[in-house]
């Protein structure tokens, strides 16, 4: 697979293959089957935007594409680094809210739409909100996130997101129990990065203790 720029890679775990789509199966077609230059992805936190532009990166990369993957969340973040994205293939940028309303950051999204426009390349975007409702004050950036295929997603109900649980636990090689994973909900944060996060933590305690997952040993460490 390409090296992706500055270092940013993608997890092992997010792959079209693992994605639970719940009530996003029109968006997973969505994404698969567009051959769309332009992408924007919007629903709220935990949905599984991060995830799906991620195995939107690797199925490119896979297939000896080149590919970014830019999560304007982290720190260090700056415009220059949108400077010569346009000779990738794809470029899919994350948190796309964290910028809004930022002059200059505005100005070099919308200098690398019209760059990757003329390329040929493609742009893939997520947002916590539709491009309606991002508080861009660039009215030519503006009307460039309108244009293209926008995808909204939703966030999975609570069986759904059992169900997710434990996927994402067998895709890691170990058991949840349904009434672990329930308890996880009923007691812990309920969004499904907190949740994902936690999961991981708890696969880790069970093979340092190694222990399988229960109700008396979550309770454990969760105290």
């Amino acid at each position: 697979m390409n090296q992706l720029l500055l270092g940013i890679g993608l997890r092992d775990s997010e792959s079209f293959a693992n994605f639970y789509p719940a009530q996003n199966e029109q968006v997973l077609q969505g994404l698969q089957q567009t051959d769309e230059a332009f992408i924007y992805l919007w629903g709220s936190s935990g949905c599984g935007k991060t995830h799906l532009l991620q195995a939107m990166c690797r199925q490119l990369a896979e297939r000896g594409q080149t590919v970014a993957y830019l999560p304007l969340a982290e720190e260090g973040m700056m415009p220059q680094m949108l400077e010569g994205m346009e000779t990738m293939s794809l470029l899919a940028i994350d948190d796309l809210d964290q910028i809004a309303g930022n002059a200059e950051w505005e100005a070099a999204l919308f200098h690398l739409y019209n760059r990757i426009r003329d390329a040929g390349g493609r742009l893939l975007v997520a947002a916590r909100v539709g491009p309606a409702a991002l508080p861009v004050q660039l009215r030519d950036l503006a009307s460039r996130l309108s244009y293209g295929l926008t995808l909204q997603m939703h966030e999975p109900v609570d069986e759904e997101k059992l169900k997710l649980l434990q996927l994402r636990a067998a895709n890691r090689g170990f058991d949840l129990p349904h009434e672990v994973a329930n308890y996880l909900l009923k007691r812990c944060e309920r969004d499904m990065t907190s949740l994902i996060g936690l999961l991981e933590r708890l696969d880790s305690a069970t093979l340092q203790a190694q222990r399988k997952l229960t109700i008396p040993f979550v309770k454990s460490l969760l105290s």
